[in-house]
C-alpha cells in the first residue's frame, strides 16, 4: 500500500498538472507562432502527466480556478515573459517533489525528465531584449516616487484643496514625465551600446506617468488633503511592491530584500527632502 504522504503529494502534483495544462493552453493561444507551438506541446504533456497520476489517485481534479485567474491577470499586466518566468519557478519547485517520490512511483523519473525539458524550453522563450529596459523603468518609477511625493506633500500643506492639489500634481507630473523621457533618450543616444534610445525613453516615460497617476488617485477621490496624502503614500508603497514583484520574477531575485531596499531608498529620500524643505523654511523665515 502506498505511503499516505506520497499519495497526498501525488494529489497535489496532479492538481498542479491539470491547472498548468489549462494555463499553458491559454498562453499558447496568445503567444507568437513559434512560442505557441512550444507552449501547446507543454500543455499537452502536463495533461498527460495528470492522467498518469490518476492511476494512483483514482480521480481527475478540476483545475485551480484562482491560480488560472492569477496567471491570466499577470499576463495582462506584465506580459508573456513575466508569466513564463513565474511558471518556470513553479517547474523548479515541482522537480524537487518528483525526485523525492521517485522511489515509490517509477513514472516520476520520466515526468521529472520532461519537467526539466519544460524548464529549458521556457528559458529559451524568455525575451531578453524586453528585460534590458528594466533600468529605464526603475529610473522612471523611483524618480516619480521621490519627486512627486515631496511635491504633493508641499502642495497639501500650501494649497489645502484636494482638487487644486490634484491639478497641480498632474501638471507637475506631466512636465516631469516629458523631462525624464527626454533625458533618458539623450543619455541612451550617447551610449554606444544602446541601439534603441527612443524605446528606452518611452519605457521611462510610461513608468513615470504610471507612478504619477497612482499617486494622484487619492486626491481625485478624497476631499480631505491630509487623508489624500496618506492614501498617496499607501499607493506609493503599492507601486513599489508591484514593480519589485515584477523585477524579482524576471531577474529571478528574492522579493523581500529588493522590496525592502527600494521602499527604504524611495521613502528615505522623500523624507529627507521633506526635512530639507522644512529646514529651509525655518532658516529663511518663509511661512506657507
Amino acid at each position: 500500500m502506498m505511503n499516505k504522504d506520497v499519495l497526498e503529494t501525488i494529489k497535489t502534483m496532479q492538481l498542479n498538472e491539470v491547472t498548468e495544462h489549462v494555463i499553458y493552453a491559454h498562453m499558447a493561444r496568445h503567444a507568437g507562432k513559434e512560442n505557441a507551438s512550444v507552449l501547446a506541446k507543454i500543455s499537452e504533456e502536463e495533461g498527460r502527466h495528470a492522467e498518469i497520476w490518476s492511476r494512483y489517485t483514482g480521480c481527475m481534479p478540476k483545475p485551480n480556478g484562482i491560480k488560472i485567474l492569477f496567471y491570466r491577470i499577470c499576463g495582462l499586466l506584465f506580459g508573456l515573459t513575466f508569466v513564463i518566468n513565474l511558471m518556470e519557478t513553479g517547474e523548479e519547485k515541482a522537480q524537487v517533489e518528483y525526485a523525492r517520490i521517485a522511489e515509490d512511483v517509477p513514472e516520476a523519473l520520466k515526468i521529472y525528465a520532461e519537467e526539466e525539458e519544460h524548464e529549458r524550453e521556457l528559458i529559451a522563450m524568455v525575451d531578453d531584449e524586453r528585460l534590458k529596459y528594466i533600468s529605464s523603468m526603475v529610473l522612471g518609477i523611483n524618480d516619480a516616487l521621490v519627486e512627486l511625493t515631496g511635491a504633493l506633500a508641499g502642495f497639501t500643506f500650501a494649497l489645502g484643496n484636494s482638487t487644486v492639489i490634484c491639478m497641480a500634481g498632474f501638471i507637475t507630473g506631466s512636465a516631469a514625465t516629458l523631462s525624464m523621457a527626454a533625458s533618458e533618450y539623450l543619455a541612451k543616444k550617447n551610449d554606444p551600446g544602446e541601439h534603441h534610445p527612443l524605446k528606452a525613453a518611452v519605457y521611462t516615460g510610461i513608468a513615470y506617468m504610471f507612478a504619477v497617476c497612482m499617486l494622484l488617485v487619492p486626491y481625485a477621490f478624497i476631499s480631505s488633503p491630509l487623508a489624500a496624502l496618506a492614501g498617496c503614500l499607501v499607493n506609493a508603497a503599492i507601486v513599489i511592491m508591484l514593480f519589485t514583484f515584477y523585477v524579482s520574477v524576471v531577474r529571478k531575485e528574492p522579493f523581500t530584500p529588493a522590496f525592502r531596499e527600494m521602499i527604504c531608498i524611495s521613502f528615505g529620500v522623500a523624507a529627507l527632502s521633506f526635512l530639507i524643505g522644512w529646514g529651509a523654511q525655518k532658516v529663511l523665515g518663509i511661512s506657507m
